[in-house]
């Protein structure tokens, strides 16, 4: 991989806003542009993994983007596999104009062939005006910019319901170990503690958990160095978090359903199975997650809170994610888009719908209504150089991208097995090993 890792700092973290806990409200017809004509009659083809409420926000994004061009805007879901998607119609010499592509990986892969259009000077501007370096980086390869941050998240963040928690008479830990013993006290009073993400097609949450660890324990420079592989899976670093990760994954009492629900359950579900349901007391996901809470009764600051993910070692973790915007075709429509997607103005429109974090600085805090926000901002602060971007997302994608292969079976196969340590560590090295030929 050629991708830049330098850290983020205080000034990059202060740019960054979580998201809002408004509801998906809204209708898409509603007037949000200036009825410009600029794109009347161009048409322009847009595909992204979201689906849901990711999708439903989304899809107001551009419809805010019509009504101030003119331009008519469709939506294609690339599903889970980005690639699997996109491959093919790439070979077809017939993609999309604007992808959303879910990992830097996939960005310096297409590159690397020739299949993506450099941003113009208008949209570099926009880029440069709007984004740190670190994010413009994270959208270059071969010295040339392509991408467009449109979207970030931050990960490290476990979800709970704090009438639970107030009912067993604990607090949110701060360690690991606290995070071990409060889930027995959960269950000891009648509470189950999670609910696991753990189904083949959405159990990126897993390397989410791994990652949070991982970053916790082994620290800062050993975590870029076994994103770049440099570091191999069999490492007793990469031992040491997945036994740790064991003390909650290999006790099913602590999982919602147990070891087979956890396997067959996907994230909306996870989600839903806390706040929805109450089938658990607390679920990993990031501040995304805001978007499926507003799907159940539950409020978020009120019903739904965050703690900072337990440090398992000496490094708070602060792992950031991202989707980045891609135009693959020439025209005036696709980089129309992709400037409108750099601009203030689309983040804004995106930050008071919830379930969003803008990497775009110039979005104030002020568009968004969660007290949330703050909360995630002092956490990215806190985090200063220590912060890093999501580990399988910068890996290549059939390593760290693939639903049902690579990273994301092999933790749920861990997941499964638990007690065989060593035997997953050989799987995740040998997976890795052919991905990063």
């Amino acid at each position: 991989m050629r991708i830049s890792r330098r850290v983020l700092g205080a000034a990059v973290a202060a740019g960054l806003v979580a998201s809002s806990a408004a509801a998906c409200g809204g209708d898409d017809k509603k007037d949000t542009g200036s009825g410009g004509t600029e794109l009347k009659g161009v048409k322009i083809e847009v595909a992204a993994k979201w689906t849901g409420p990711e999708e439903q926000n989304f899809r107001k994004v551009l419809k805010a983007f019509e009504q101030k061009t003119g331009a008519t805007v469709t939506y294609a879901s690339t599903g889970e596999d980005t690639d699997a998607y996109l491959g093919p119609r790439l070979d077809a010499k017939n993609p999309p104009d604007v992808a959303i592509l879910p990992q830097p990986g996939l960005l310096q892969q297409y590159a690397a062939k020739g299949q993506l259009k450099p941003l113009g000077a208008d949209v570099t501007g926009e880029v440069d005006k709007n984004f740190s370096p670190y994010w413009k980086d994270l959208g270059s390869a071969g010295g040339k910019s392509y991408g467009v941050l449109a979207k970030a998240a931050y990960k490290s963040i476990l979800w709970y319901r704090p009438q639970a928690f107030a009912d067993a008479g604990i607090q949110p830990p701060a360690t690991w170990a606290d995070l071990v013993k409060d889930s027995q006290t959960l269950q000891d009073a009648g509470t189950t503690p999670f609910t696991l993400a753990a189904a083949s097609s959405d159990s990126w949450t897993l390397t989410d958990w791994f990652e949070n660890v991982y970053l916790s324990q082994a620290g800062p420079e050993n975590y870029d160095k076994l994103a770049q592989h440099k570091i191999k899976w069999t490492d007793p670093t990469v031992g040491k978090a997945l036994e740790t990760l064991a003390q909650i994954w290999g006790k099913p009492d602590f999982l919602a359903g147990g070891l087979a629900q956890a396997t067959k359950t996907k994230f909306d579900a996870s989600v839903t199975d806390v706040f929805g349901t109450q089938k658990a007391a607390m679920v990993y996901g990031g501040d995304f997650a805001a978007a499926n809470v507003a799907t159940t009764k539950a409020k978020v600051g009120t019903d739904a809170k965050v703690f900072a993910f337990p440090k398992a070692g000496n490094t708070a973790p602060a792992l950031l994610g991202g989707d980045i915007a891609v135009a693959m075709k020439d025209g005036k429509g696709a980089m129309a888009l992709m400037k409108f997607l750099a601009s203030p103005e689309a983040g804004k429109v995106w930050a008071g719908l919830g379930g969003y974090l803008s990497p775009n600085k110039n979005v104030p805090p002020s568009a968004y209504s969660d007290p949330i926000a703050k909360q995630l901002i002092a956490q990215l602060q806190q985090a200063g150089d220590a912060a890093r971007y999501d580990l399988s997302d910068l890996a290549p994608a059939a390593f760290g991208a693939t639903p049902g292969k690579g990273e994301w079976e092999a933790l749920r196969a861990f997941v499964q097995k638990p007690s065989d340590v060593k035997g997953a560590q050989q799987r995740l090295e040998d997976e890795a090993a052919k991905a990063y030929k």
